[in-house]
């Protein structure tokens, strides 16, 4: 067996980046309250995850081969075959990407930049039209979720190697001659990591906790009720 380097640092920084943002805004919507201060960081998060998304598809088209979209398997047939394999015990393995997580990797980053629109559209005044639509992308997000990293556990056992582990040092193991990506572009990377600072302060120096509010571009988003208009609404009541 081979050890190749296939996944360069900014497609890596990527998966840990996106995976994080997720989780954090999924968490506090799941467990905060919308009237607390806290859920307002939770639509800020996913701003961010917007953002990220937008860039990764732009290193689909300039990165290194196995982080482009055109290295991804997403032919329906190699889909079939690749599930069909998991039942006959099919040893068969893909030096970037299989077919199984091309299609869930383009289905996450599509349910993202649909949660972080959704979410934009809501903070716009429009919150019980997306709501709905919202919610279903960021339960489908989960699930998705689970059925990669059980795919993940499963291709682990069934052929004895830590795939999990490509994403940490950007190596697989593999018994056929395989060409290694000739650069881990950690150039790239820093770009990414200044890109993603930079855009984080952004979106943290033009929130205002009192009204909860955020300019974004000179737009105000309102994200989560002002808690003197909501103190107010209380004592009408």
């Amino acid at each position: 067996m081979r050890s190749t380097l296939v996944y360069d640092v900014p497609t890596r920084l990527f998966h840990w980046l996106f995976s994080g943002l997720f989780l954090f805004s999924f968490g506090i919507a799941k467990t905060v309250d919308d009237e607390s201060l806290v859920f307002s960081y939770h639509m800020l998060s996913g701003l961010l995850l917007g953002g990220l998304v937008i860039w990764r598809v732009i290193w689909g088209v300039m990165g290194s081969q196995q982080a482009r979209f055109s290295g991804f398997s997403l032919n329906p047939v190699h889909l079939k075959d690749y599930f069909l394999g998991i039942v006959s015990g099919s040893k068969k393995r893909w030096l970037g990407h299989n077919p199984a997580s091309s299609w869930a990797a383009i289905t996450m980053f599509a349910l993202a930049f649909g949660l972080a629109g959704t979410g934009y559209l809501m903070s716009t005044g429009n919150k019980e039209a997306f709501e709905d639509i919202h919610e279903f992308m960021a339960n489908s997000f989960i699930v998705i979720v689970v059925l990669h990293i059980s795919g993940v556990i499963l291709h682990s056992m069934r052929h004895r190697d830590a795939i999990a582990l490509s994403m940490i040092d950007g190596k697989k193991e593999t018994s056929e001659p395989a060409t290694a990506i000739p650069s881990s572009r950690r150039l790239a990377a820093i770009i990414l990591i200044a890109l993603v600072i930079s855009s984080g302060l952004y979106l943290y120096k033009n929130f205002d906790p009192q009204t909860r509010t955020l300019t974004l571009f000179g737009q105000t988003l309102q994200l989560g009720e002002n808690e003197n208009e909501a103190e107010a609404e209380n004592e009408h009541e």
